[in-house]
């Protein structure tokens, strides 16, 4: 199987199935000299792992993150870095029925028509087990760019099915199961989440992602654009079948006179851009949203077919995430993470000298507490400084 590589200097190749005995990763490209041990990854695992409330699946995973290499006296040496989450609460059996069969929605039926063969057991290689070893490589990323160019990454939950969650405040974000910046809105998503499990069905849900502080420059204007790869980036996270760069589809409804980002001394008056104009960096938040789709696995009985193409009944039983969007913030986050990642080492090979006699303006004028999108203006949140 190829493609299981991201990433062109900083690269992240990951293996392991869902109830295989592990799953892990080597990072290549990390520059050498990072101070690195399991507590900066071990943070934003347990902030992805299943188990933590009862919204979410129920399989007992640690996510403990072992460092095999790369590592020396507490520093990155510049060569690969392995890492190793083990697998400890796989219950098998729940997909025995499965074997001969193709759940509605999953990735069952066309793995067994592109290769053969398939492992059945949770999904295998397709099932979301995989992000944590993204999440893990991503922790890393993280903390270099925010020592080496101050960039903060954050997201959070701005629609679970039928609720448009407001922004509030990103303190609020980490103090619920739901990556909420809307604590007034959490009893109402939870009754709403609760109900949904008793009824055996799933739902979709929306994630935005904000990276702040990433210089002008970052990207290329053709085939390596800033927003393409970062929409592709999204777009390999499971369930995910949406993706929108700053105002996104609401962009279809603006006139030009409303769209663009005028600029100013002071900075750009709106970010509508999303941070990004012809697949460069211009020094603004970078906001991304992603759509991602109810989870398929559901008590629900749906129609199917077996091996023989002969017509059967599928009901999927386990532990399966009514939502599947309700832990995917510090997914999108990590994806960002690597994708910037891979920039800013790419500006720095090429594009490090570099220098202009037009000064770099400020991010936005129009910096407020919020990240609504509407017809005005895409409003960016404060500085953590400011906050």
């Amino acid at each position: 199987m190829a493609g299981n590589t991201f990433g062109r200097i900083f690269t992240v190749t990951s293996f392991g199935e869902s109830h295989g005995p592990a799953i892990g990763c080597v990072v290549d490209g990390c520059p050498p000299g990072l101070a690195l041990s399991t507590d900066d990854i071990q943070h934003d695992l347990d902030r992805r792992k299943p188990g933590t409330s009862r919204h979410v699946t129920q399989r007992q995973e640690s996510d403990t993150v072992e460092i095999l290499s790369g590592v020396f006296e507490g520093q990155t040496t510049g060569t690969p870095i392995a890492l190793l989450i083990r697998n400890e609460d796989q219950r098998s059996r729940d997909y025995g029925n499965l074997i001969d069969t193709f759940r509605p929605g999953h990735a069952d039926y066309t793995y067994w028509q592109k290769y053969g063969i398939r492992d059945h057991r949770g999904g295998g290689r397709a099932s979301a087990r995989e992000t944590a070893v993204r999440v893990a490589a991503a922790a890393i990323a993280r903390k270099w760019l925010r020592e080496k160019h101050g960039v903060v990454i954050r997201g959070y939950l701005s629609q679970l099915g039928p609720y448009e969650l407001a922004f509030k405040n990103w303190d609020t974000v980490g103090q619920n199961p739901f990556f909420s910046a809307d604590p007034d809105i959490v009893p109402k998503l939870e009754s709403f989440i609760d109900e949904l499990r008793k009824d055996g069905d799933s739902v979709g849900a929306r994630i935005t992602t904000v990276a702040e502080h990433v210089p002008v420059g970052w990207g290329a204007p053709v085939y390596e654009k800033l927003d393409a790869e970062l929409a592709a980036a999204m777009m390999s996270i499971n369930a995910v079948k949406a993706v929108e760069i700053g105002s996104g589809f609401a962009s279809v409804s603006q006139r030009g006179s409303e769209h663009g980002d005028e600029l100013t001394p002071e900075g750009f008056v709106t970010n509508h851009a999303g941070g990004i104009l012809g697949g460069v960096s211009t020094g603004q938040d970078i906001v991304v949203t992603i759509g991602i789709k109810p989870t398929s696995s559901i008590r629900i009985p749906r129609r199917s077919i077996d091996k023989q193409g002969k017509s059967v009944m599928v009901e999927t039983t386990g532990r399966h995430d009514p939502c599947v969007g309700i832990r995917a913030t510090p997914i999108a986050e990590a994806m960002m993470a690597l994708v910037l990642m891979d920039h800013a080492l790419l500006h720095r090979a090429q594009n490090a000298d570099v220098t202009t006699k037009t000064p770099k303006i400020a991010g936005s004028i129009n910096r407020t507490a919020s990240q609504e999108k509407s017809s005005a203006a895409l409003k960016i949140s404060p500085d953590p400084a400011e906050a």
